[in-house]
């Protein structure tokens, strides 16, 4: 083989190589406008009053969206936010946590009768907080 066939096998590896390498980190370089999230989720933690129940479940709801728009927004696969936080897991620096906030959001959801505290529903946004920290969106 001469050095010209040697090259374009060289140069078709290469091709390749880089091909499996964006193909394995999908969107994993993603750059979210971090200002943008920032903004919402601020309007979010705002929302939450001590005086106002329904703003518990309100806030935990909304954030539990913007954490799972964000997921989404990464290509994250997935038919519910539970089946991306399962393909997620490790995006995160406490995923039991993060799945502790989006079970009260499921509870709050789908319980009718669920009321939670002031406490339990600052916690919840703490959580997403960092959650959403982690994948770099705030």
């Amino acid at each position: 083989m001469d050095g010209g066939g040697a090259f374009i096998i060289a140069v078709l590896i290469v091709g390749v190589l880089i091909f499996v390498a964006i193909l394995l980190t999908g969107k994993r370089g993603h750059k979210f406008n971090v200002e943008a999230y920032q903004t919402k989720f601020l309007a979010i933690e705002n929302k939450l009053n001590k005086d106002n129940a329904a703003s518990f479940m309100a806030t935990v709801i909304n954030a539990d969206k913007l954490l799972d728009r964000a997921m989404i927004e990464m290509g994250i696969p997935g038919k519910t936010m539970g089946d991306r936080l399962k393909r997620a897991g490790d995006k995160f620096s406490n995923i039991d946590q993060v799945w502790r906030a989006h079970k009260l959001r499921n509870a709050l959801a789908h319980e009718d009768d669920l009321e939670i505290t002031y406490r339990q529903a600052a916690g919840a946004l703490a959580i997403f907080k960092q959650a959403l920290k982690d994948l770099g969106a705030i």
